[in-house]
């Protein structure tokens, strides 16, 4: 690992920690604010509800995750001033956003190919010629914790998809294929740099998971994406068209929290 270097900032000295150890902390400190978060969110839920199981449902493990994005992008961007950068700087656009938004969509149909594959795999390793059948009850838990008001699932729905996407596409990237991916890739080489990477951001979607068996396959699928991601960051040396596809994706998993209690609430749906 490169030892320790010392920048002048001002009138004071600052050392900088080597490449690979701000990498991993940044991943291991990301990993353990998930956590903790989702966490809390059970514990609420267990006041409400002492009945509810863990993980919470993906709607309140979304709302968990808005102090932790937040805590992520000022992570980054403080480790980025202390070396003389910017978070504007780490997804400054190409030739220009519309550009990167179009290598966005393709990344979406580029990414979803191994990922939908990755998902299909496990669930045949894990149940074998059983694999359809089993899909409804390996993702689905009814004694995770849930808000039973549709009303109060509506309000805190729209905070979530109009906060968890803006932010979480971002902080995400920011963290494991902007600063930790290029860190460790300084320290160590390419491959193992984004496998751990990959894997750290797999590792994070096992707190989301309803399921013993979903933290598996979340852990594989989301490893296969996520070093997907860092393949085509690596390719193309800038950040925004990832952050793109993810912001998009996560906008059409997050909507069903707001389009649901809507068609309960107008009687489209029986709840």
């Amino acid at each position: 690992m490169k030892s320790a270097t010392v920048r002048q900032s001002g009138t004071s000295t600052v050392e900088v920690q080597p490449a690979g150890q701000r990498g991993a902390w940044i991943l291991l400190t990301r990993l353990g604010m998930v956590a903790a978060a989702t966490v809390a969110a059970w514990l609420i839920m267990r006041v409400l509800d002492d009945t509810a199981a863990f993980p919470p449902d993906p709607m309140l493990a979304s709302l968990s995750l808005i102090p932790v994005n937040i805590a992520s992008l000022l992570l980054v961007s403080h480790l980025l001033r202390s070396e003389g950068s910017s978070l504007r700087s780490l997804f400054a656009p190409g030739r220009s956003v519309l550009r990167d938004a179009g290598w966005g969509l393709l990344w979406i149909a580029v990414l979803y190919i191994p990922f939908v594959l990755a998902v299909m795999a496990t669930m045949w390793v894990l149940h074998g010629s059983g694999m359809f059948a089993a899909f409804a009850t390996v993702f689905y838990d009814p004694d995770a914790a849930t808000i039973a008001s549709p009303a109060w699932s509506l309000v805190l729905g729209i905070l979530a998809v109009f906060t968890f996407a803006p932010l979480n596409a971002p902080a995400e990237e920011a963290v494991y294929r902007g600063y930790a991916q290029s860190r460790l890739t300084a320290a160590w080489s390419p491959w193992p740099a984004m496998l751990v990477c990959s894997l750290a951001f797999g590792a994070q979607h096992a707190f989301f998971a309803p399921t013993t068996d979903a933290m598996v396959v979340y852990v594989v699928a989301f490893t296969v994406w996520g070093l997907g991601s860092a393949l085509i960051v690596r390719a193309q040396g800038r950040l925004l068209p990832v952050t793109i596809a993810h912001l998009l994706v996560n906008l059409m998993t997050s909507s069903p929290a707001v389009v649901f209690p809507i068609l309960v609430l107008t009687g489209v749906v029986q709840y």
